[in-house]
Formats: structure tokens, sequence, C-alpha cells
């Protein structure tokens, strides 16, 4: 009988418990936030992810009601930057912007500083952009299947440019080279935009580029387009054909940009986030810009970006094996 009468003590006792948490959280998010966000950038200014980043900010911040301030921490693919915001205070103070690298850093580096799925709380994926498989237009490549015979007929004859080693124009290659049974050289600049001259230039014939970087070279001739890396033709140059229809079934890559957090941020502040962050990707304004650079809107919650994330580490950590790809 005493058991039973502790119990019966307990449950109210725990109910209060559990609606004053409700309340204290939602307090927080109604506070939230009082001062000015950080937004980490983790690429250097002027290229697409901090373009991205001033694209969304202004907006961010007229819904918020507060400054949010863009600080660009540049460096080892992202990992700079996530690692300064995997040990800032969980407090939403201080948000991400990341790109694909989030996904490939853990396949690729055995000596990571931070644990990407442990330390960094997903709020929200806002957009994903295909690559496009590019040549110079004097190139003998005619298409996929082209590039398929020509890479099996002279093995590591044909060199591809990437934006440096473990790049998603890089990983990009590789994985089309292990679909399609080749083998590629690598040839790896120190950014998009030196590839980019290169390949126009003649001295490298192909490239897994950004469709965001390369799409005005293509427009003007300057670039010959193969085909894009996404599921879907682009909207931006549906003449296009998919990489997966051209004749490697199966294949999808995109670059994309997504926003987390540290680990521990009151799930209610992330909440907040994850519906302000989505609701300015789909704001006219914005959405025909990042549409303009090729980008498909999303503006997801938090756990269709864990989903996401969580597929894409599976997916580049057995394209690294695969391919022997280690970056440490």
């Amino acid at each position: 009988m005493k058991a039973h009468s502790a119990l019966r003590a307990w449950i109210p006792a725990a109910c209060v418990g559990t609606a004053l948490l409700a309340t204290a959280m939602s307090a927080a998010a109604q506070a939230w936030p009082a001062k000015p966000v950080k937004m980490i950038v983790t690429y250097p200014p002027g290229g697409t992810v901090d373009v991205v980043a001033r694209i969304i900010a202004p907006k961010l911040s007229a819904r918020l009601g507060q400054p949010v301030v863009i600080d660009n921490r540049a460096g080892a693919g992202g990992a700079i930057g996530g690692d300064l915001v995997a040990k800032s205070p969980a407090d939403g103070y201080t948000i991400m912007l990341d790109a694909s690298n989030h996904s490939q850093n853990p396949a690729l580096r055995s000596k990571m500083p931070f644990d990407t799925l442990r330390d960094l709380a997903p709020v929200s994926l806002l957009v994903r952009v295909p690559n496009v498989l590019v040549v110079n237009p004097s190139a003998t490549i005619t298409g996929v299947k082209d590039l398929i015979a020509q890479a099996k007929a002279k093995p590591e004859h044909i060199n591809y440019a990437s934006s440096g080693n473990g790049s998603a124009q890089h990983l990009s290659a590789e994985l089309f080279s292990a679909m399609a049974g080749v083998r590629m050289t690598h040839v790896a600049y120190k950014g998009g935009g030196p590839a980019l001259t290169d390949v126009m230039a003649g001295q490298v014939p192909v490239f897994f580029a950004s469709l965001a970087s390369s799409l005005q070279y293509i427009q003007s001739g300057k670039l010959r387009a193969l085909a894009v890396t996404g599921k879907a033709r682009s909207p931006v140059m549906p003449q296009i054909p998919t990489v997966a229809e051209s004749g490697l079934a199966g294949y999808e890559v995109y670059e994309w940009n997504g926003v987390f957090v540290p680990a521990g941020t009151p799930a209610a502040v992330v909440d907040r986030l994850s519906k302000e962050l989505a609701a300015v990707v789909r704001d006219p304004e914005v959405r025909a810009r990042l549409e303009g650079m090729g980008a498909e809107v999303i503006g997801s919650n938090p756990a269709e970006l864990d989903a996401f994330r969580r597929a894409e580490i599976a997916k580049w950590t057995q394209v690294a094996k695969t391919n022997k790809i280690e970056l440490d």
C-alpha cells in the first residue's frame, strides 16, 4: 500500500515537472533572440556558400528582430568553422551555415577535431544544387557514354579537375568513376575558380563543376555542359540531361547548404529557427535569387536534415573506402 501511495504521489509531481519544463522551453523560445545572432559561414567570402548566407541573413534578421552577423571561418573543408561552432555555447546565438563537406569530412578524415553527429545539431536543409559535368568546347568527349568509353579504353589517360582534395567536385568524379568502373586522373586545384580557368583554357578537359559558379560560362559558350548530377534536370538548363539518364543509372550528387547549431541548443529554439529559415528560403524574392543560381529550395525540418546528412555520410564513406581516399 505504501508503494502504491508513493506512486500516486509521484505521478502528479512528474506531470507538474513536465509541464514546468515545457513552460520553461516555451519561454526560452519566446525570449530568444534577445541579442544579435552570429552566423558562422564555413567558407570564404565570395563563394557560393557565402552568397547564400548573404541572401538569407537580412530576411532572417527581419523575422527574428535581431541582427544576424555573418562571420566567415574558412579552412580544412569547413572543419575549422565546424569546430568553432561545436565548441560554442548551446544558447542559439551561434549558428552555422555549412555545405556538403559537412557529410564528406567524416568519411574522409579520421582525425576530425569534433564529432559531426554528436556535436552539431541539425536545423534546416536550405538548398541543394547539382553539379554539372562540363568539358572544354574543343574536347572530343560528346557525352556521358562517350566519356566512359574513352576512360575505359585508356585508363587514367583522361584528366579531371577539382577545386581540391575532398571537395564536392572531387567526390562527384570519384563516385562517377566507381559506378562506371573507370579510372581517371585527378588534378586538384586550390579552389573552383582556378579549376574553371584551366578547363576553359583547355589545360584539363573534364570538370564536375558547381552549377552556380559555371552557369555563366556554359551560357556564354566557354564551357560545354554534358550532364547535371541531380535526380532531375535543372530548371535553369532543362535541355541538359542528367548523368543518370545519360547512361549511368542511379548516379545522383548535390552540393547543399544547411544550418546547424551546437548540440544541446534548446529544442524550442531549434524548432523556431528551423521554421523561420524555411519561411526565409520560401520568400518569393529569396526563392527567385536562389533558383537563379540553379538551387533547389527545400527548407526542411531538423529531423529531415538529420536523415539526409546520415545518408550522405554513409554514401561518401563507401566512396572513400572503394576509391581509397583519405585526407589525413
